[in-house]
């Protein structure tokens, strides 16, 4: 029932959860996934990170602008990022509108799904590329856009195949 279905996959980025809220034009708070944050009192300093560019931040626009925070100090960094960086995803949204501190989500394909043949072909490239630039990936986000549903993909077996988790 996927099968030819629109989707768009991007690489799952080893960080933590993020939100930035804007509203009537304002940046009015910052959470993780699961609560609210303030600076003092954020995650891995992404409060911080809002206060210090939410006069940018506010061009993102109305609403919940959920993200992946990445950087040396969270996670892995298994990019070898060298500071800390917020990666929308929404990837409907043109980088070119992004603020400069934002950037989307690395995109891997988007068009129709043709099924496990396929996805197993993406991740096979991902773990190429990204072993070329020097680091192991974690996995890949499927979002089915007639389910308005996401799957996650990681490598989390030995055999490095892909698992549903």
């Amino acid at each position: 029932r996927y099968d030819n279905m629109m989707v768009t996959i991007t690489e799952k980025l080893d960080g933590t959860n993020g939100c930035v809220v804007v509203q009537d034009g304002v940046v009015v708070g910052a959470q993780s996934r699961n609560r609210k944050i303030k600076v003092g009192d954020d995650n891995y300093a992404f409060a911080g990170y809002i206060e210090n560019n939410k006069d940018e931040l506010t061009t993102l626009g109305d609403g919940y602008h959920y993200g992946e925070w990445c950087g040396p100090g969270i996670q892995r960094n298994p990019h070898n990022l060298t500071e800390k960086t917020f990666f929308l995803f929404n990837t409907f949204r043109p980088a070119d509108t992004l603020p400069s501190c934002v950037k989307n989500v690395p995109i891997l394909f988007q068009g129709e799904f043709e099924g496990n043949d396929q996805l197993d072909q993406i991740m096979s490239d991902l773990v190429v590329s990204a072993a070329e630039s020097g680091y192991k990936p974690e996995g890949v986000i499927v979002y089915f856009h007639g389910f308005r549903s996401l799957a996650k993909y990681t490598f989390q077996n030995n055999a490095s195949k892909w698992t549903l988790s």
